[in-house]
């Protein structure tokens, strides 16, 4: 249900950013929703207030207008006003977080996470960026490396939904595997 709710509202924030196909109003928005959304994790008081139950929904919308009115797109109030006043502001993170992804997507930029045994050089660390760029439809791509020691060789990349395991570790858990079945 979550996930629905995130796709709905960021959906229509992506709508409202690319419905005049101007690529300036699209990076605006994202702007803003960044701003924002560093705003919301620097101020987790301001979610809880939002989100407190004995607060009517009048007296949220009251205080996001009189808090953010004039300091953020109005569009993006907007959309902030309709997620409150249907009770949805428990989501808000994850609207924002599709809204971000979404617009990536649109504009042709992929993420990815990198994870190998031992840290990358800048030069290891290019080469795998080239070679992203090469294999998948993105323009660019927004790196992220992590490292696990228990992977013994090889890497793993994530990049939405999709994974490739050329670790050491999974090649030796599938050996295994053959070897208790076969």
């Amino acid at each position: 249900m979550a996930k629905l709710i995130s796709k709905t509202y960021g959906d229509a924030l992506v709508e409202i950013a690319t419905e005049k196909n101007d690529p300036d109003r699209v990076d605006s928005l994202y702007t803003e929703v960044l701003s924002f959304r560093k705003i919301l994790d620097e101020n987790p008081d301001f979610t809880r207030l939002m989100n407190h139950p004995k607060l009517l929904k009048e007296e949220k919308v009251k205080l996001l207008t009189d808090v953010f009115s004039g300091r953020l797109d109005e569009d993006l109030l907007g959309l902030l006003r309709v997620v409150i006043l249907n009770d949805r502001y428990a989501e808000i993170d994850s609207i924002l977080d599709y809204f971000i992804d979404a617009v990536k997507e649109y504009k042709g930029i992929g993420v990815a996470k990198v994870i190998t045994p031992f840290a990358l050089s800048e030069p290891q660390k290019e080469a795998v960026r080239e070679r992203l760029l090469a294999t998948t439809r993105y323009s660019s791509m927004e790196m992220n490396y992590e490292t696990d020691e228990s992977l013994i060789g090889g890497m793993v990349i994530r990049i939405g939904d999709r994974v490739v395991d050329s670790s050491i570790r999974s090649r030796l858990e599938s050996l295994r595997k053959s070897l208790v079945n076969g």
